[in-house]
């Protein structure tokens, strides 16, 4: 077993390793197909590192030291991208004394039952930051923000696993929230590819 690293500045330089050992791939032309229709030369697939125990342990306390001066109640984003990273945040802050609920957007709407979009102990008023595993046009946490506003949550922010600096997305979510970070962004991970 791997001894845990605590300081934040080396744990986002470990997180950044899993993600070009585990999620990133790259082609010299656009190959990949995203989804939103277009390709690119990039190519994510985060959940490699959202859900292994690792990776859940270094997102959740670098997510947790990104928002906890926003005072927020809770943390959550669209399903299925947000989810472990939100269940992490929620985990790191619990064992902090600090605790941040988390929450799932749905797709779509449950019809039966009690009707809700977002599921989680949260109610109108809280403070909310939209997490998502990637970003590229911002589509999913665009959605996510508008589900929480429509549920009557106060959002104070966005964060991204990863910014893919592709197609706007920090741009259009900027547009919708007073704050938005990502942890990794493609260049961060392009230059230690090249260096590999």
């Amino acid at each position: 077993m791997a001894p845990q690293i605590t300081d934040i500045e080396k744990m986002r330089e470990r997180l950044l390793a899993l993600i070009l050992e585990y999620t990133f791939q790259y082609s010299e032309t656009p190959t990949f197909k995203l989804a939103h229709g277009g390709t690119s030369q990039f190519y994510f697939n985060c959940k490699r590192v959202t859900l292994d125990p690792e990776g859940q342990y270094l997102i959740g306390n670098l997510v947790y030291e990104a928002i906890r001066d926003l005072r927020v109640n809770a943390v959550g984003g669209l399903t299925l991208g947000a989810d472990p990273m939100a269940n992490a945040t929620a985990y790191s802050s619990w064992l902090r004394g600090q605790p941040i609920q988390s929450f799932v957007v749905r797709k779509a709407r449950k019809d039966h039952g009690i009707i809700a979009s977002i599921e989680g102990k949260i109610k109108a008023g809280d403070r909310v930051v939209i997490v998502d595993d990637v970003v590229t046009t911002g589509s999913s946490t665009l959605q996510a923000i508008s589900a929480c506003r429509e549920a009557g949550l106060v959002i104070t922010g966005a964060l991204a696993l990863v910014d893919r600096q592709e197609m706007n997305g920090r741009e259009n979510i900027a547009k919708q929230v007073p704050w938005f970070k990502a942890l990794v962004t493609r260049d961060d991970v392009m230059r230690r590819y090249r260096n590999t």
